[in-house]
């Protein structure tokens, strides 16, 4: 029996079509080649006899229901998920897609941000979710508009430096 968790906050049903094409691949790649890998493995674990002792066995029978975990949530999230792949109208506001350089106000360090859908962040490429403090606060901003965000370690103020929607 497993320990309750309250459910987890609603995140923005929102992808770019690189990123949509990323979590269809996992799918895909989970479902026809890793599964049946781990079944395979399973089955050979459960044919040498003993499965209370059968560390194999255990491994990959956790394997597998992790897989099938993986498999339910990206099924249901990819019928959720809605592909934007145009460009807003207003191109010089900051939305969702949006490569945005921002500037700290204190330190005057410049960094480049691209906003994306929560299933798709990836730090070390500078790409943030849009539900993330930072992205919510510089949306419909604008080239040398101020804004302050509430981050993590206290509240912050930057200017943003520049706005584009390169593909």
């Amino acid at each position: 029996m497993g320990r309750w968790r309250p459910p987890g906050e609603k995140s923005t049903a929102l992808v770019t079509p690189a990123g949509h094409a990323r979590l269809k691949s996992e799918l895909d790649d989970l479902w026809r080649v890793r599964r049946p890998e781990v079944v395979r493995a399973l089955t050979a674990a459960a044919a040498e006899g003993d499965r209370s002792e059968n560390a194999e066995y255990t491994y990959r029978k956790k394997q597998l229901g992790e897989i099938d975990r993986r498999v339910r949530y990206l099924s249901k999230r990819l019928e959720t998920l809605r592909v934007v792949d145009a460009a807003p109208a207003d191109r010089s506001a900051v939305f969702f897609g949006a490569r945005v350089e921002v500037e700290d106000a204190e330190s005057g360090e410049a960094t480049r941000y691209r906003i994306v859908g929560p299933d798709e962040t990836d730090a070390a490429q500078g790409w943030i979710s849009i539900d993330s403090p930072l992205a919510r606060a510089m949306l419909k901003k604008r080239t040398d508009d101020e804004f302050e965000a509430q981050l993590p370690g206290g509240t912050r103020r930057f200017f943003i430096v520049a706005v584009d929607y390169a593909p």
